[in-house]
């Protein structure tokens, strides 16, 4: 089994989430008293969120590329970052380690596609429903056409995600107000939509949508598993001279 690096805390309500759901599937895949080989590196979120108000993403990669080398050289195989906005500095962040990182829009897109779903509505963030480094990865990478809210209900969306459920706050009223936004994305043409936040699967369960629903924390982690799980392929022996 490899040892999954999770950089977390960004929050830590679905980082623990990312936890209990890799330990759970460990248990299913592996049985008897295995548990996943991880470490958790878990970051003060309040920090990185200040950084992130005040654009200056260089100084929170800075922070999030220090974390992962510390889970590399503790005897991480492999990193995931807890979160789907700070894949904004994933780039940075693989060009300072020597060990893979599992990408969460990647995973998530391969499910997407695999369900034969090509247009799909985005939730998260303001960031990452704004910014293109996660819908243009979709659109290139995966060929898929995303949808976002409109710029009222972006503000809403961000609001309950930073204000409510990343300090464990889950209200009725906000989820009412998600299932309005969904169905808005689903009459625009959406055939399935992104939890594009880890937080957003706490408010949002599958049957709250009349098409399918993917939980990027609930995806991202059990891709890491799998991961973890898969044996590496053998390396192929040196030609003689």
């Amino acid at each position: 089994m490899k040892t999954i690096g999770l950089i977390g805390g960004m929050s830590w309500e679905s980082s623990s989430e990312y936890y209990r759901l890799i330990n759970e599937a460990i248990k299913a895949k592996v049985g008897g008293l295995h548990s996943a080989k991880c470490i958790l590196y878990s970051l003060d979120f309040a920090e990185i969120a200040i950084l992130q108000r005040q654009n200056r993403w260089s100084d929170a990669a800075k922070i999030l590329i220090d974390a992962a080398k510390s889970l590399e050289n503790g005897g991480a195989d492999f990193l995931i970052i807890c979160a789907n906005t700070m894949h904004k500095v994933a780039d940075e962040i693989q060009a300072n380690v020597h060990i893979p990182l599992l990408h969460i829009a990647d995973v998530t897109a391969k499910q997407v596609r695999e369900a034969g779903i090509c247009k799909v509505g985005l939730l998260g963030t303001r960031y990452t429903m704004e910014e293109d480094f996660y819908i243009k990865r979709l659109k290139q990478k995966f060929s898929l056409d995303v949808l976002i809210p409109n710029a009222e209900d972006r503000q809403l969306v961000n609001q309950v995600i930073f204000d409510e459920l990343v300090v464990g706050k889950i209200y009725s009223t906000s989820k009412k107000q998600f299932i309005r936004i969904i169905e808005r994305l689903v009459n625009e043409g959406a055939e399935g939509i992104i939890l594009g936040c880890t937080e957003i699967g706490l408010l949002i369960q599958d049957e709250d949508c009349r098409v399918p629903i993917f939980d990027t924390t609930k995806i991202h982690a059990l891709a890491a598993v799998e991961y973890a799980l898969t044996r590496n392929p053998p390396k192929p022996l040196p030609k003689l001279p």
